[in-house]
């Protein structure tokens, strides 16, 4: 089998690590790639959104089937593209892509279809933003509609922080397009969970389900960004809230997205909050998250093959019923992210990586020198997945790998999966 791997970052290389790992004798292109995934894959300098160039690699190639990482190319049309030229591909059309493209969308499917998710108001102008601030109380959340890289959301405690963080996106237009429509959103309270699911739009096969940490810094405090960490499984996702979840959230949103015209293939990620009502939609992902795919992948035991399972989608075909996934163990991530990020993040600086037993190192923002050295080049640098029989151990293992990698300006989070340590659950 010959798989073509759009993007670079740490969830692809994840994605070539659980494809190798399936099937040894799999052929892995990857574009771009990136150091890591080399060792894996054969890197090719073509961008993920250059479709042209994509489609013919994937004919010059004679690939079986493309698997989609990042968003931009997804809500860029590559699914129609590759469809229209009869190329296998996994993921979702670029109309059903606007299920995370545009949270605006998303929440109005969920209203019609009576999805359980916050209240929220959906607004253009800052008066209107501020007004429905005032109209659903404090603490409230202002999201940019858009794709913002992780970062266009914001929790206020203050009607001042909250105007500013409207001004910011509706006047200043710090987030670009991404903030020109806003969703003025009630707070939610409770642990969040993320739920990973394969789908061919009727059939859904959850992954592991995992929880995801945004802040930049221990004990959940500083920026949001893109993620700082993940571990999977989660001892609150119980049989009964997963029946739940699939009851409640995922069969009417696929139903509604097909309704629509807009039938959604590939892999939907459901960003839940667990609250004393019972899970909520946070938001939804049109592909398999960062960094949660590198802890979800790792301890997702299928009972059957994780790569025919996405070539079957690609293919357009139905997926088989009755497919199960258990947890294999427990996997803690902890991301090392560049000095300045998230906010301007440093590149150039060399990465040193020890033997590391236990733990698996996926590369995010890596690139080489030009003496051939591994140096930084991006704000999320390496995520370190530490494998183990139980969530402690995996937590130790993690933590101490990714105090072991050096590079200068280093940040990480100490206290991935604070919660569930909490909990008791495991021993090392």
């Amino acid at each position: 089998m010959k798989v073509l791997l759009v993007g670079g970052g740490g969830r692809e290389h994840a994605l070539a690590w659980r494809l190798a790992q399936d099937d040894p004798r799999v052929t892995i292109l990857a574009a771009p790639g990136n150091p890591g995934i080399a060792e894996l894959a054969e890197c090719v300098a073509i961008n993920a959104t250059d479709v042209d160039a994509l489609i013919a690699l994937a004919r010059e190639k004679r690939v079986d089937f493309t698997v989609v990482g990042p968003e931009a190319p997804l809500a860029g049309g590559i699914v129609d593209r590759f469809r229209a030229e009869s190329l296998a591909i996994f993921g979702p059309t670029r109309a059903a892509a606007e299920i995370e493209t545009s949270k605006a969308f998303a929440k109005e499917l969920m209203r019609e279809a009576k999805i359980p998710t916050a209240r929220a108001i959906i607004a253009t102008e800052p008066d209107r933003a501020k007004g429905a601030v005032r109209a659903l109380g404090l603490p409230i959340v202002i999201k940019a509609s858009g794709l913002a890289a992780g970062k266009g959301v914001m929790v206020c405690d203050t009607f001042e922080s909250a105007d500013h963080a409207i001004d910011e996106m509706l006047v200043t237009h710090r987030f670009g397009v991404a903030g020109q429509e806003v969703l003025v959103e009630e707070f939610m309270s409770g642990e969040e969970l993320s739920v990973l699911a394969i789908t061919d739009g009727q059939t859904v096969i959850p992954l592991v389900p995992a929880q995801d940490h945004k802040r930049l810094l221990a004990g959940d405090r500083g920026p949001n960004t893109g993620g700082m960490g993940a571990y999977a499984p989660v001892a609150l996702a119980s049989d009964a809230l997963m029946r739940d979840v699939l009851d409640r959230i995922f069969a009417p949103t696929l139903a509604a997205m097909t309704a629509r015209g807009r039938p959604f293939t590939g892999l939907l990620y459901a960003g839940l909050m667990l609250t004393t009502d019972g899970p909520k939609v946070v938001e939804f992902n049109c592909r398999f998250g960062d960094p949660e795919t590198q802890a979800v992948l790792p301890v997702s035991q299928l009972s059957t093959s994780f790569s025919e399972l996405l070539a079957t989608v690609a293919r357009g075909e139905s997926l088989p019923e009755g497919v199960t996934c258990t947890a294999r163990g427990a996997a803690v991530t902890t991301v090392l992210a560049a000095a300045g990020y998230p906010e301007t993040p440093q590149s150039g600086a060399p990465i040193t990586i020890p033997d590391l037993d236990g733990a698996l190192v996926f590369h995010a923002g890596t690139a080489r020198a030009a003496d051939g050295s591994l140096v930084t080049a991006g704000g999320r640098v390496l995520g370190v997945t530490g494998l183990a029989p139980t969530f402690a151990a995996a937590q130790l293992r993690s933590g101490d790998a990714a105090a072991r990698i050096t590079f200068e300006g280093k940040q990480f989070r100490a206290d991935i999966g604070w919660r569930e340590l909490a909990r008791g659950a495991g021993t090392p």
